[in-house]
């Protein structure tokens, strides 16, 4: 069994790398913001309520996860953005690839992640 403080470390560093994934997901579609965001949560309440409170105070992600963790819903200007930009740089994305599976596998990635952001609550 690992002790508290290397606990606590790899608590922090898992948060930490999660909260990287998650804010990168923000601009690479493919990769999904919300988990990774959740997992910091996760991981920081366990080893840092100072980080924990960082993050669900912070002015990018901290409303975002704050409405998820609270109300599991999203509100309806975000979702509008995040479906304009999820389709925008997918769509871009598919037309400028040549790859057939890659272009099908997209797809599937956007109607899967439009479907998930239709069934949150909005939040107005």
């Amino acid at each position: 069994m690992l002790n508290k403080s290397v606990s606590k470390t790899l608590l922090i560093f898992s948060g930490s790398v999660s909260l990287g994934l998650g804010v990168v997901g923000v601009f690479v579609p493919i990769l999904p913001t919300t988990p990774f965001l959740l997992l910091s949560s996760y991981c920081f309440v366990r080893s840092s309520k100072k980080l924990n409170n960082w993050l669900l105070q912070n002015r990018l992600v901290g409303r975002y996860l704050h409405n998820y963790l609270e109300h599991r819903g999203i509100e309806k200007a975000a979702f509008i953005k995040s479906l304009i930009f999820l389709w925008l740089t997918l769509g871009l994305t598919i037309f400028f690839n040549h790859n057939f599976h890659l272009r099908i596998f997209l797809f599937f990635i956007g109607v899967a992640v439009s479907v998930h952001l239709s069934l949150l609550k909005r939040i107005d």
